[in-house]
């Protein structure tokens, strides 16, 4: 789930990419360093640092509530259906396990209507995979096993199958908070330089990227600018966002693997309902 405390973060890589483009060790663009960080500065070290030179960019919540605007349908989406990194090869009436057997995995053959699955443990490998599938298969067929493959003598026509995990998310709440983005500067030249680069670039942004895989909207609601130059040489300016971003839960499901199956009566092959 994207929390405040996400999107402050979200706020300040914005930020240090507009100050820092070729990162923390180049010079800044506005020829001085830039100390980024959550939450308001101590007074006595922002005094020293702006007395030495160096600015300060904030990003703190304001102290108003947010505001609720749930408005999309409480369901599950799919967001993320990797592809499994194992199979199960048939040839006539053998099968063959192959790639990476990572957990969140199932394999499965279906034989004769009777259907076999194991799901991936950690450590486990193809033929590890191929021997659990064959113990189970015994307890109606003979089988025979080498390395990842195995044979049923006498069977018709199997299908194997492997599907992975699947991640689901729902949207729980969505919320709009304001932030304060705030540059601190020991000169107002200083202060318009960086707060222009800042403002240009947050402007042409509509959404940022928060780490659950949602964006949150961003809206700018103004800027405000605080001039204590003359006693405590501290020129300051504010520039105000708000965020629309969603509270989510996720979920990993496992799919179905032969849901799409139907068995012949009489114990005859089964056979796919899909072509």
């Amino acid at each position: 789930m994207a929390d405040m405390s996400d999107v402050e973060a979200a706020l300040l890589r914005l930020a240090s990419d507009v100050i820092y483009p070729e990162g923390p060790q180049a010079p800044s663009t506005v020829g001085r360093a830039c100390l980024l960080y959550r939450g308001w500065p101590q007074a006595a070290a922002l005094d020293a640092d702006l007395a030495a030179g160096r600015l300060h960019v904030t990003v703190s919540p304001e102290a108003r509530p947010q505001a609720v605007t749930t408005r999309y349908p409480d369901r599950w989406d799919e967001v993320a259906a990797p592809a499994p990194g194992l199979s199960v090869v048939v040839n006539g009436r053998s099968a063959t396990v192959e790639g990476s057997a990572h957990p969140g995995q199932v394999a499965g053959l279906m034989v004769d209507g009777m259907a076999v699955v194991h799901r991936t443990a950690p450590g486990d490998t193809p033929a590890m995979v191929a021997a659990v599938l064959a113990t189970y298969l015994r307890t109606r067929r003979i089988v025979t096993v080498e390395g990842a493959t195995l044979t049923v003598p006498g069977t018709g026509p199997m299908v194997g199958r492997v599907v992975a995990d699947r991640t689901l998310r729902r949207e729980t709440r969505r919320q709009r908070q304001v932030f304060r983005l705030t540059a601190w500067c020991p000169e107002p030249g200083l202060r318009d330089a960086l707060s222009s680069a800042l403002d240009a670039a947050f402007s042409a942004v509509d959404f940022i990227d928060l780490p659950d895989g949602t964006r949150g909207r961003l809206l700018f609601r103004g800027s405000t600018v605080s001039d204590q130059g003359r006693t405590a040489r501290v020129y300051r300016r504010d520039l105000l966002y708000a965020v629309d971003y969603a509270t989510t839960v996720q979920e990993v499901r496992p799919a179905m693997i032969f849901g799409d199956m139907r068995v012949a009566p009489g114990g005859a092959s089964a056979r796919s309902a899909i072509s």
